[in-house]
């Protein structure tokens, strides 16, 4: 597969499941040729290439752990060799509640692993390109709001990750590449909340006290919005969770 000069070439991290393949889905919708990134799973980013491409779409999928140096480097020579460019970079995966997860995993993976991915794709993005970072109103509001416990190491990790790339705003405005952030509550559906209900329900149920979560496919739609609208550097855009933004300072 090679890629036209003129199209436009997205990457999506964890895109085999839930939240990143619906919007590597939606984002083919879009015209683009979607890169598939997983981490284990090839049936399920199978799954989502063949989706695409029975829609008319185009898409790859390529794997790479995000946790690893030279899985990822690989995975950008891949895309680098192969399509030549990158315009879009969804950075969709994370984690840190997984069953035998080091005390580091959480700050290596939403943090560490975003920022050396980020790095290694600057050369091969095109100028107006644009990296998405997505996030939980418990990782952006946590020094405002109370956060579960069990959900504490990720919350901060990702507030880090996000920190981080708000850092680099001077550096890839100077390139011409756009950063936003999606920020949503609690996303009915995903792995992370299947198994923060396993480890904490109450923390779950308090959340759906507040009004229903937002689906997939709804939080999908923003971060397509934010993938593909005219936005101020560093935008945030926000999905759900009203008393987070009622009671919370709003920063863009």
């Amino acid at each position: 597969m090679a890629a036209d000069p003129v199209e436009r070439v997205a990457l999506v991290t964890g895109a085999s499941r839930g939240i990143g393949a619906e919007v590597a889905l939606q984002l083919a919708s879009a015209g683009y040729l979607v890169v598939v990134n997983y981490r284990e799973k090839r049936a399920r980013a199978d799954k989502v290439v063949n989706e695409i491409d029975a829609a008319g779409g185009r898409a790859w999928a390529l794997q790479a752990d995000l946790a690893d140096m030279d899985s990822v480097e690989a995975m950008v020579a891949s895309i680098a060799n192969r399509l030549g460019h990158l315009d879009l970079m969804v950075l969709n995966a994370s984690g840190g509640l997984e069953l035998g997860a080091g005390p580091d995993y959480a700050m290596q993976l939403n943090r560490d692993a975003q920022l050396t991915l980020t790095d290694l794709v600057r050369p091969i993005m095109r100028p107006s390109g644009r990296i998405v970072f997505v996030t939980s109103h418990q990782a952006h509001f946590v020094c405002q709001k109370p956060v579960p416990e069990d959900y504490e190491p990720i919350a901060l990790s990702k507030r880090a990750g996000e920190d981080a790339l708000r850092a680099l705003i001077p550096e890839l405005q100077q390139q011409r590449i756009d950063l936003a952030v999606v920020s949503g509550d609690m996303i009915d559906g995903t792995i992370i909340v299947r198994l923060l209900e396993r480890r904490n329900p109450d923390a779950v149920a308090a959340r759906r006290d507040q009004g229903v979560l937002p689906t997939i496919e709804e939080f999908a739609q923003v971060v397509v919005q934010a993938s593909t609208t005219d936005i101020e550097p560093g935008q945030t855009f926000y999905v759900g969770g009203a008393d987070y933004l009622q009671h919370s300072e709003i920063e863009s």
